[in-house]
């Protein structure tokens, strides 16, 4: 018989700030759902300045969070730190709700200009729908939780991948998406049932408990599903051998949509991987560590060299050569993901300052793409040729992107988190990883600096003999950009300025503690 006392306990009080950033965001996804059916034609833009305002109402209750300390869904009544909970708010939470939520916010004013061939309604509902899952993963503490929250963000991606009604590309990139996908996510749940079979919980904080007394029957069955629980995950983030569906992805997918997956997507397979890993699994850091540590060296080295063979007449060669770049930022990533099971959690905070920093530049060199496509829809690196002869602003903007990316001066900030993610390494005494790192970033120096060369170059002859015209005019590239294009170009170089002038800003934001 269940006493008072015991029924008591079960009353669950949700903290509705704690909660409220990925709840606006569902939100306002669904009045957006509902608006699409009753609105004319001529008043659908309205529907994505309503989308802009949702994610930055979302992004200012994230401010009274900020004390990282509010917890909901527990276990018990109470929100101690012994208290097992499904849902906590704490520092890490808020700083990756603020890299997708802002994420989705550059990629929503990237696509104001942008959804005229598309169904206006279902695109943005599709993006609101997929930010909300992704705000709530990095929240989640639970496993049930987590895989919730992976498959409403990646859902709505798939849509949005095969968004363009009539593309071929665009079909194929979303089936190949999606069947790769869940193929991951019935890995992933496979993995789930044999840790709750081993250990009886789904909470992270009981997990890392209970796995450390596993009866030695079961010992075989917890590492299997602590391995399978991470396929899922790497998948997400792109890296090695779960890495193939990403350049027909992103070149299938209408730009925008690409730029999202390369950033939030990311975020969310990054902040479950650490979720599970540090907080759930540390009794098996001997099992994850070792294999994330390859899995890094191998990312980063096939993303990089993959990159290198991309030719500048290819059709959509930019574009390409972009989703190639993300696998193997995906592969410095991982680096201290691995290391924190050779040292301790304190680096973390070294990929989280690195994915603040690639996600800032990653949007702004989308963006830049985008304004390119306008004009050139092929969007070849060819394209870029002598860029800043007709759009000098945009040029040294990408330019400036590419040397973030590429860890050179003037991008400080992207020399910062490199060194960063380095000294990791180094710390964990995973000195080989580092040296793999060191090489990989002097490849990936040849085709970032190669494309930003280009920007400055003058046009080749035959090509600048096709575009002149009969009066000899200089190559028509001055499409009017859009405003909303223009402010996500102006607003991620500015970003990127500031953190380059004050880089430790950016590791001091993101210095967490899971424990």
């Amino acid at each position: 018989m269940t006493t008072a006392a015991e029924t008591t306990s079960l009353v669950q009080s949700v903290d509705w700030l704690a909660i409220a950033p990925p709840v606006i965001v569902a939100t306002v996804a669904l009045i957006i759902l509902v608006a699409d059916l009753f609105l004319p034609q001529q008043r659908k833009p309205l529907l994505g300045w309503a989308t802009i305002a949702g994610l930055v109402a979302a992004l200012a209750f994230l401010v009274p969070l900020r004390d990282g300390d509010h917890s909901t869904f527990c276990l018990t009544a109470g929100t101690g730190t012994g208290t097992a909970c499904s849902y906590t708010a704490d520092h890490f939470a808020l700083i990756i709700q603020v890299l997708v939520l802002g994420g989705a916010l550059l990629t929503a004013l990237l696509s104001l200009g942008d959804t005229r061939k598309l169904p206006a309604g279902e695109f943005w509902f599709l993006l609101l729908s997929s930010a909300a899952g992704a705000a709530l993963l990095p929240a989640a503490r639970d496993l049930a939780t987590l895989v919730v929250a992976l498959e409403v963000a990646s859902l709505p991606a798939f849509a949005l991948v095969g968004i363009k009604r009539g593309d071929r590309r665009s079909s194929e990139a979303a089936l190949k998406f999606f069947l790769s996908s869940v193929v991951a996510t019935a890995v992933t749940l496979l993995g789930v049932s044999f840790v709750y079979a081993a250990t009886g919980t789904l909470h992270l904080t009981e997990l890392a408990t209970r796995l450390d007394d596993v009866p030695g029957q079961l010992d075989t069955l917890a590492q299997a599903g602590v391995a399978l629980t991470l396929v899922g995950f790497a998948f997400k983030t792109a890296a090695a051998p779960f890495h193939f569906w990403v350049p027909d992805t992103y070149v299938g997918a209408p730009l925008p949509v690409a730029a999202y997956l390369s950033v939030v997507g990311k975020a969310v397979g990054f902040s479950g991987l650490i979720l599970v890993t540090v907080i759930g699994f540390p009794s098996y850091a001997d099992v994850w560590g070792p294999a994330l540590a390859v899995v890094a060296a191998l990312t980063m080295t096939i993303g990089n060299v993959a990159a290198l063979r991309q030719t500048a007449t290819r059709t959509r060669s930019a574009v390409r050569l972009l989703a190639w770049s993300s696998v193997a930022q995906a592969g410095y990533l991982l680096v201290p993901i691995a290391s924190a099971a050779y040292s301790s959690d304190d680096q973390i905070g070294s990929t989280v300052a690195y994915a603040l920093m690639y996600a800032v530049v990653n949007l702004g060199a989308f963006a830049v793409a985008a304004l390119v496509s306008r004009t050139s829809p092929d969007n070849r690196l060819s394209d870029y040729r002598g860029l800043y002869a007709t759009r000098p602003l945009a040029a040294l903007a990408m330019a400036f992107f590419l040397l973030c990316l590429a860890g050179l001066p003037p991008g400080i900030i992207g020399l910062f988190a490199k060194v960063t993610v380095f000294s990791a390494a180094v710390d964990a005494g995973l000195g080989w990883l580092a040296v793999v790192m060191a090489v990989n970033v002097v490849i990936a120096l040849y085709y970032y600096l190669q494309w930003t060369t280009a920007l400055f170059r003058g046009p080749e002859e035959p090509e600048a003999a096709a575009l002149a015209g009969a009066a000899g005019t200089a190559p028509t590239l001055r499409v009017t950009a859009p405003v909303s294009l223009t402010a996500a170009i102006a607003l991620t170089a500015a970003v990127g300025i500031v953190l380059s002038g004050a880089p430790q800003l950016v590791l001091r934001f993101a210095a967490v503690n899971l424990f």
